[in-house]
């Protein structure tokens, strides 16, 4: 079974909603080098669909990129959740038609999934219970509106990590509950 590993960008008041207050670059090269290490544990690139065509927009043309992202993104397997879509135009991408084709990749042998950005669809993975961590790049910014990782509710996460960054971002590795269906 594999690890589906939700990992997002964050401000301290929650909001995970793009703009312009983070990235590898305002981070720092710790954050860089943690993110680099993220993707060398991760074969799968779980996404839905705005996102997955933000990114397909972006990052395949990207010359220069000295992160590694560009090169990561265009040869790591993608999987985008999307009803509507007929062609991904993006290799190499698979298309899954719900949770339920996401449950059937989590019970394949490989590496982590990491699923970043697509609030919808991790709304959806969180619900269901099929996230087994969470990798929060907190930026010391308060951007005060906005989309939020988690909806009404309380969520108890078991903290694994904690690695300060001398930018001032911190990375967070949560645990996802147990109760949820995920691995403690």
């Amino acid at each position: 079974m594999r690890d589906l590993i939700v990992t997002q960008n964050i401000s301290i008041d929650g909001v995970i909603e793009a703009g312009d207050w983070f990235g590898p670059a305002d981070g720092g090269p710790g954050v860089l080098e943690a993110m680099q290490e993220q993707m060398s544990r991760a074969d799968a690139f779980l996404a839905g669909r705005v996102t997955f065509e933000q990114l397909r927009s972006f990052w395949p043309a990207r010359t220069g990129d000295s992160s590694g992202v560009s090169a990561y993104l265009n040869q790591v397997q993608k999987y985008v959740v999307s009803s509507g879509l007929q062609d991904p135009a993006w290799e190499p991408t698979t298309i899954l038609r719900g949770l339920d084709d996401v449950r059937r990749l989590k019970d394949t042998t490989g590496a982590d999934i990491v699923c970043t950005g697509s609030i919808n669809l991790t709304h959806q993975l969180i619900a269901a219970g099929l996230v087994d961590e969470y990798r929060l790049f907190v930026y010391p910014t308060v951007v005060g509106q906005g989309h939020r990782l988690f909806e009404a509710g309380t969520h108890k996460l078991n903290l694994r990590e904690a690695r300060p960054f001398r930018s001032g971002v911190v990375l967070l590795r949560y645990a996802a509950p147990a109760e949820s269906g995920s691995r403690p």
